[in-house]
C-alpha cells in the first residue's frame, strides 16, 4: 500500500472479500463507534494506533487459521526475501516452514504482519524500522531482521560506486 486510499481499499476488501464482515459487524466487535469506523472506511479518518489495534483484534477474533503447516512469516522487500536461501528452517528438531510477504512500505508491513496472523503464523521477521509497531497490533512473538554482513556490504559497494 502506497497511500491511505490504498489502506482503505486494502481493509475494505480484507472486510467484504476474506470475512464477509460489513462496517456495523465490525464496529460491533472493534467497540468503534459506527460513525469512526464509516469514516475510516471511507478514508475520510485515519485511524490513530489504539483504533488499529482495536480493528486488528476485531478481525483476528472472526478470522480462522487455514490449519496449513506452522510458519514463521518473513515480511520485507523482494530483494531480501530473495536472499533466503532456505524455505524449510530446522529449530530444535522441528521443520517450520519459512512464508513470505514482499512489502514495499511500511503500510504493506503492518497489513502483511496482520495477514500473517491470520493465516497462523506462529512468529514473524520483519526490518527494525516497522518491528516496535508490529508488536504492538500481533500476539505471536516478532524478531527483527539484523543485517550485520550485509550493512557491510552495502557499505563496501557505496564506497567502491562514489570513488570509481
Amino acid at each position: 500500500m502506497r497511500s491511505d486510499e490504498d489502506f482503505v481499499a486494502t481493509l475494505n476488501e480484507i472486510l467484504k472479500t476474506d470475512l464477509r464482515m460489513t462496517g456495523r459487524q465490525l464496529s460491533e466487535r472493534s467497540g468503534i463507534t459506527a460513525s469512526s469506523l464509516y469514516k475510516i472506511l471511507r478514508g475520510e479518518r485515519s485511524p490513530n494506533l489504539s483504533t488499529l489495534r482495536a480493528i486488528v483484534g476485531a478481525i483476528r477474533q472472526v478470522s480462522h487459521p487455514a490449519g496449513e503447516e506452522e510458519f514463521i512469516g518473513v515480511i520485507a522487500a523482494r530483494q531480501t526475501l530473495d536472499g533466503i536461501e532456505e524455505r524449510i528452517a530446522e529449530v530444535d528438531g522441528k521443520r517450520i516452514r519459512v512464508r513470505e510477504y514482499a512489502v514495499h512500505t511500511i503500510e504493506d508491513a503492518i497489513v502483511a504482519a496482520v495477514r500473517a496472523e491470520r493465516e497462523g503464523a506462529r512468529g514473524i521477521v520483519c526490518a527494525p524500522i516497522v518491528s516496535s509497531t508490529i508488536e504492538e497490533l500481533v500476539s505471536i512473538p516478532v524478531a527483527t531482521i539484523v543485517p550485520r554482513e550485509s550493512v557491510q556490504q552495502a557499505i563496501e559497494l557505496a564506497a567502491r560506486k562514489a570513488w570509481h
